[in-house]
């Protein structure tokens, strides 16, 4: 048995791949890699904490991975192809991979609001962005973003 940890002991990372001007939108976000701590390999999951105001990402969708996310406090708005949806404590949504529904979520609430997500990691995973000219493309395990048209930031 691994042992267990308290997952809000752990280093939040704050910093984003986002080159200026988009990554504003994720200033107050913080997110802890659970999965990492536990060598897994087969999916990641993030113990993600939005302040007011923030977002979790850029609309995007996957290629080649799953996404599935859980609302354990506050609330979100989940903003996707069919509009706003707010998300409270309890509530999941998932996306799966290849389907062109941009996704993200805000936190406009006074609060702040923390979820599980839960993905697949695929080597060669691509990311793409509707509303933002970038693509993420993952290469040894880690994204690396360019403009639509390939050229690097």
């Amino acid at each position: 048995m691994a042992d267990p940890i308290k997952a809000l002991d752990l280093p939040a990372r704050t910093k984003t791949i986002y080159p200026p001007p988009y990554d504003a939108a994720l200033v107050g976000r913080a997110k802890r890699a659970l999965g990492e701590v536990f060598n897994l390999t087969q999916f990641g999951v993030n113990l993600t904490v939005l302040a007011p105001g923030s977002a979790s990402a850029h609309r995007h969708w996957h290629e080649s991975e799953d996404e599935f996310v859980y609302v354990l406090e506050g609330e979100v708005i989940l903003v996707d192809d069919q509009g706003e949806h707010v998300l409270t404590p309890g509530m999941c949504v998932g996306f799966k991979a290849a389907v062109p529904n941009g996704h993200q979520l805000i936190n406009k609430s006074s609060a702040p609001a923390m979820y599980l997500e839960v993905g697949t990691r695929s080597e060669g995973d691509r990311a793409h962005y509707p509303e933002a000219d970038m693509l993420a493309v993952k290469e040894g395990g880690k994204y690396r973003l360019t403009h639509k048209d390939g050229t690097p930031y």
